[in-house]
């Protein structure tokens, strides 16, 4: 699972991206973190991205994934 790429926007009181996270590192996926609470630019990105201004939204190999769903992030992983 290590050949994707991975971002998780995020932010420290979400608990969704807590699962979200905590479920990456069960399946074996490594992730970059970028915190919207702190980088503007990071923000922006995800909001570029997917549309959404919420959190946690998965950045996998170009894919948006929005909210914490198992099904999706598997079907984006490959897994």
């Amino acid at each position: 699972m290590s050949d994707h790429t991975v971002t998780v926007y995020s932010t420290p009181t979400c608990p969704w991206c807590d699962r979200a996270k905590n479920y990456l590192k069960e399946i074996g996926v490594a992730y970059e973190e970028k915190d919207v609470s702190k980088d503007i630019a990071a923000a922006q990105e995800m909001t570029k991205l997917s549309g959404q201004m919420g959190v946690p939204v998965l950045n996998i190999d170009g894919k948006a994934g929005v909210g914490f769903d198992k099904k999706k992030i598997d079907t984006l992983s490959g897994k």
